[in-house]
């Protein structure tokens, strides 16, 4: 393996660090969930670093990385509400989100043609208010000190930012659609 592909090493073993996190959960080992968290955000980072302190961004890169997050956050929010610990309204409002962005990037490529994963500033958001929730509910319930009424304004907040990187990303890919079929006519 080359150098220049240790990122997307990275990206992949993240992608497998899903299962102790989800087995941990479901084993109510809270502790043991977080620290597996924090190694995959670890990672997270270090392929981001490598990439770009070196110059070893790639397409496939740019695929790998946020799919490894997306899955992680996903099995978390799947766990987390098949525990009863994160409400059934939040984890539909967040894969109705993930699939409509996902189908819409598959019609968009295999009818208009290729596209660059271009995440907006609100869908980052999104991601940080989808971590911070996750990582309050799992310390909230690994007896951590602090009052329940902090994860039900997260779950707002995320429930919110969840509808509007939705919003925001049918709005700018529908405006590229459109010009893109204005362009081939």
């Amino acid at each position: 393996m080359e150098l220049s592909q240790l990122p997307n090493a990275i990206s992949i073993i993240r992608m497998f660090l899903v299962v102790p996190v989800v087995w941990s959960l479901l084993q109510l080992e809270f502790g043991i969930a977080l620290i597996w968290i924090a190694v995959a955000g670890f990672s997270d980072g270090l392929d981001g670093f490598l990439a770009k302190h070196y110059g070893w961004q790639s397409r496939l890169g740019s695929i790998l990385d946020p799919l490894a997050d997306k899955l992680l956050l996903v099995c978390s929010f799947i766990t987390l509400t098949w525990l009863g610990l994160v409400p059934l309204w939040l984890l539909f409002a967040v894969l109705v989100r993930d699939l409509l962005i996902v189908i819409g990037g598959v019609v968009f490529h295999y009818t208009l043609g290729r596209f660059e994963m271009q995440p907006s500033r609100i869908s980052k958001l999104n991601t940080v208010m989808q971590i911070v929730f996750v990582l309050a509910v799992v310390f909230y319930h690994g007896d951590f000190a602090f009052t329940p009424w902090v994860i039900e304004a997260l779950s707002y907040i995320v429930l919110a930012t969840t509808v509007l990187s939705g919003l925001d990303y049918v709005l700018v890919w529908g405006q590229r659609a459109y010009k893109a079929i204005r362009k081939k006519n």
